[in-house]
């Protein structure tokens, strides 16, 4: 009898849900366990119980917007890149040569000791 072997399409692929792709899974259930902790918190501060359930409403819903938003814009890695871009300087500065020099010579010390 011949063995029937099931193939695996999704090798490699990012895991999504919903619509919401790797990384922006994560940042909803931590925003929407932040929410609970912020709701409990509230209700056993006094606060009644309608305003808690008003303001964990409209942060529960601007959460669910910008996530879906950002991974819909960014994607996969997009924004973790976006980041990293920013923190790139646009130009370096040097007051002299000092540094270039001392490692322009530590360079050809090794390529002569090999």
């Amino acid at each position: 009898m011949a063995t029937v072997y099931q193939i695996n399409k999704g090798i490699n692929k990012p895991i999504e849900f919903k619509g919401l792709k790797a990384q922006y899974i994560m940042y909803l259930g931590i925003g929407l366990v932040v929410l609970l902790l912020l709701f409990a918190i509230m209700y056993m501060l006094g606060v009644h119980l309608l305003i808690c359930l008003m303001i964990a409403g409209i942060l529960g819903s601007a959460l669910f917007l910008l996530t879906f938003r950002l991974s819909h814009q960014y994607g996969e890695h997009g924004l973790l890149k976006f980041l990293a871009k920013r923190k790139i300087p646009t130009f370096l500065k040097s007051s002299s040569r000092q540094l270039f020099i001392q490692l322009t010579r530590k360079e050809v010390c090794n390529v002569k000791s090999n």
